[in-house]
């Protein structure tokens, strides 16, 4: 089994040719970015005397468990994709922790991040499912993320409805790529919700054959200036809020004649009751 430990750490090229006159312990203590992509990790031993870490590249490995990262207070980009992991665990104490990417992985829930109050992307594509099931949200890991998260990947995923995901509310970019996303409904009344949202693709869902759906999407999202990889021309945009105002101007207008017509038209005589004098 290959351990990310110190022993490691100590015999690889990057240490040889960065220590210079520094003993081992001042090296270990001063590193601030480890690479350990594609080396067949398959699990983190104890590395705690790296207590400067800031980046952590542990992709293409064959680790299993996020785990002995407790002592990384300063950790702020935590690279695991293509990884086997199960679940996302023990990363409370990385607080200050801005980008997590745990990609390719068998992920089934996306949970225990509450503590990541400065989470600002988390990438969670193409995780290797069960047939049939699909990803899903902890909706107390979705609360703690509403205000700070900003991007989220989530494509590749059997993903059929995203309501879950209206509170975070922060969001400038969403990824939902290749997955079963058919309710245009749902997408436009989560869409109105995000009011900083720039950039979104959603392209492989069932949704993008809807009628009027690219329309009906940069009309409820004032700020998208990217949809499915296609810019938004502002002329573009300004027409279809143009027409949408000048349908529902119309729409509202023939409500008020029908409830007039209505309000004006006698009742009927009930011709079931007679009058005796």
């Amino acid at each position: 089994m290959v351990l990310l430990n110190v022993d490691l750490i100590a015999k690889s090229s990057s240490c040889s040719k960065n220590k210079g006159n520094c003993s081992l312990a001042q090296y270990l203590k001063k590193l601030t970015h480890l690479n350990f992509s594609n080396k067949n990790i398959e699990e983190i031993d104890d590395i705690s005397v790296c207590k400067n870490l800031s980046v952590i590249y542990l992709y293409d490995n064959h680790i299993k468990r996020i785990c002995n990262l407790n002592f990384a207070y300063n950790l702020t980009h935590l690279y695991m994709q293509n990884n086997i992991i199960t679940h996302i665990e023990n990363l409370g104490a990385v607080c200050r922790l801005s980008k997590l990417y745990l990609g390719g992985n068998s992920i089934m829930v996306v949970e225990g991040l509450e503590q990541l109050r400065e989470l600002k992307e988390l990438h969670l594509e193409g995780q290797r499912l069960p047939r049939g099931e699909k990803l899903l949200f902890d909706p107390r890991t979705l609360l703690s993320l509403s205000e700070s998260l900003s991007v989220l990947n989530i494509s590749n995923n059997n993903i059929d409805e995203i309501r879950d995901l209206v509170v975070l509310r922060n969001l400038t970019r969403f990824l939902a790529t290749n997955n079963q996303l058919q309710d245009l409904q749902e997408l436009e009344a989560v869409c109105s919700q995000w009011p900083q949202l720039c950039r979104m693709d959603l392209s492989g869902n069932p949704a993008c054959h809807k009628p009027k759906y690219r329309d009906r999407l940069i009309t409820v999202s004032k700020r998208l200036v990217e949809l499915d990889g296609k810019e938004i021309n502002e002329l573009s945009r300004q027409f279809l809020l143009n027409w949408k105002a000048s349908k529902d101007a119309r729409k509202k207008i023939q409500e008020e004649r029908l409830m007039a017509a209505q309000m004006a038209q006698p009742f009927p005589a009930d011709r079931g009751v007679r009058s005796f004098v």
